[in-house]
C-alpha cells in the first residue's frame, strides 16, 4: 500500500517542484521589497494613476508568496506522513488510517496544483478584473433564446460556485421562452481571466421541449466576454461621439428589471457600439453602468484591431475561423460537452450546463499559453 501510495505522490511532487522554481519566492521577495519602496512615496498617492497598478502588482505578489507558503507546508506535511508510515511499517505495525490520511492529503494536493497552475496562467494586463459577460440568441426564435437562458444560468452558477457576486445590467425576456439578450458583470478576482474564453459560438443538440413531435433541434447562441476596465487603463472617450438615449425598462421586473423610466442606451458613434442598462431604477446608475460597459467594448474593439493585423498567423495555429462554433453540448443521441479548440471533452454534461467549466477554462489557459489566443467574435455576429 505505501508503495502504491509514492508511485502516486511522485508526480504530484514534480509538479510542486516545477510550480515553485516557477513561482520563485527569491524573485518574488525582491519584487515586493521594491513595490514597498515605491509605495512608501506620500507624493504617490496622489496619483490614482500610478498608485492603482503597483497596488494591484502588490497583491498579486503577496498571493504568489502565500501560495509557494501554502506549497511548502503541505508537501511538508505529507513528507512527514510518508516518515511515520514507513516507520510504523518497518516495526511490523503498518498503519491503515495513517495510509488512509496519506492518500486524502495527496488528492488534495494534486488539487491544489491544478488551481494554482491555472491561476500562474492568468498573467494578461486584464485578467485580474471583473467580467462583463454578453448572450445573445442566434436565429431560430425560442429554441435558440432558451438555450441562451440555459448559457446564461450556467454561467450564473459558475460566479456562484467561485464565490464571486454577479449583477445583472441587462435582461430581455423572450416571446415565449429564454431571453432575447442578457448582459452581467461577474465581480471577483480574475474573473475575466478565466472566462476570457468563452467568447464565441455555443451549440446545444437537443430534443426540443418545444417541438411536439419530439424532433432533434441544434440551436446556437453568442457569448461575449470582455474585462470592466478600472480606472489604470486609460480609454479615450470624446463627449461628442457619444449618443445617449433614454427609454421606459421592460420586462418581468423582480431581481432583472425595474420598470421605470430610467434605463440609457448609450452609442459610441464612430465604431458603432451600443451599450445599454436598465438595472437600476436610477437613471444615472444605469449611466455610469452603460459607460463601464462602453469603455470594456472599446478596450476589446481595439484590442481586436490589433489582433487582426497578425490574424494569419493565428489562423495557422488553432484550427477555428472567425465566428465558428467553439463548443457543443450534446444532450442527444450521446451526451458529451466538447470544446472544438482544445479538444476537451466532459461526458457529465448536465454538470456542465450546472456551471462546472473548470476544464474548459485550464484547457483553453493552457492553449493560450503554449499557442495562441482564439479569434473573438462579437455580441451582433450572425449565428445562423
Amino acid at each position: 500500500m505505501l508503495n502504491d501510495l509514492e508511485f502516486a505522490y511522485a508526480p504530484v511532487r514534480d509538479q510542486v517542484r516545477d510550480l515553485r522554481e516557477y513561482l520563485c519566492p527569491a524573485r518574488l521577495r525582491s519584487e515586493l521589497a521594491a513595490i514597498e519602496t515605491k509605495l512608501a512615496d506620500p507624493a504617490l498617492w496622489s496619483n490614482p494613476q500610478l498608485s492603482q497598478p503597483l497596488m494591484r502588482d502588490r497583491k498579486r505578489i503577496e498571493e504568489q508568496l502565500a501560495y509557494d507558503t501554502e506549497l511548502a507546508r503541505r508537501s511538508g506535511d505529507i513528507d512527514a506522513y510518508f516518515e511515520l508510515a514507513r516507520e510504523s511499517e518497518a516495526a511490523g505495525e503498518a498503519d491503515a488510517n495513517l495510509e488512509a490520511d496519506l492518500s486524502r492529503e495527496i488528492s488534495a494536493l494534486g488539487e491544489y496544483v491544478e488551481k494554482l497552475e491555472s491561476r500562474t496562467m492568468l498573467s494578461g494586463e486584464t485578467d485580474a478584473l471583473n467580467a462583463i459577460v454578453t448572450v445573445h440568441p442566434g436565429a431560430g426564435g425560442t429554441e435558440s433564446q432558451d438555450w441562451a437562458e440555459m448559457l446564461m444560468r450556467m454561467y450564473l452558477r459558475w460566479a456562484e460556485q467561485q464565490g464571486f457576486k454577479t449583477e445583472m445590467n441587462d435582461y430581455q425576456d423572450g416571446e415565449e421562452a429564454g431571453i432575447k439578450s442578457a448582459t452581467f458583470t461577474i465581480i471577483g478576482d480574475y474573473a475575466f481571466g478565466q472566462l476570457s474564453g468563452e467568447t464565441g459560438v455555443h451549440r446545444l443538440v437537443r430534443i426540443s421541449p418545444f417541438d411536439q413531435a419530439k424532433r432533434r433541434h441544434t440551436s446556437f447562441a453568442s457569448v461575449f466576454v470582455s474585462p470592466e476596465i478600472d480606472d489604470s487603463i486609460q480609454i479615450d472617450i470624446k463627449p461628442d461621439e457619444l449618443r445617449t438615449d433614454t427609454y421606459r425598462s421592460g420586462g418581468k421586473g423582480g431581481q432583472h428589471v425595474n420598470t421605470t423610466d430610467s434605463a440609457v442606451r448609450i452609442t459610441h458613434i464612430p465604431t458603432g457600439i451600443v451599450v445599454q442598462c436598465q438595472n437600476e431604477r436610477s437613471q444615472h446608475k444605469n449611466r455610469e453602468k452603460a459607460m463601464k460597459m462602453l469603455r470594456s467594448r472599446l478596450y476589446e474593439y481595439e484590442l481586436a484591431k490589433k489582433q487582426a493585423e497578425t490574424k494569419k498567423l493565428e489562423d495557422s495555429k488553432l484550427d477555428i475561423n472567425f465566428g465558428s462554433q467553439i463548443r457543443s453540448y450534446v444532450l442527444q443521441p450521446y451526451r458529451i460537452a466538447k470544446d472544438h479548440r482544445t479538444k476537451v471533452e466532459v461526458g457529465d454534461v448536465d454538470r456542465v450546463l450546472d456551471g462546472y467549466l473548470d476544464p474548459f477554462i485550464r484547457g483553453y489557459l493552457t492553449m493560450r499559453r503554449n499557442g495562441g489566443i482564439p479569434a473573438s467574435v462579437t455580441p451582433d455576429d450572425d449565428l445562423e
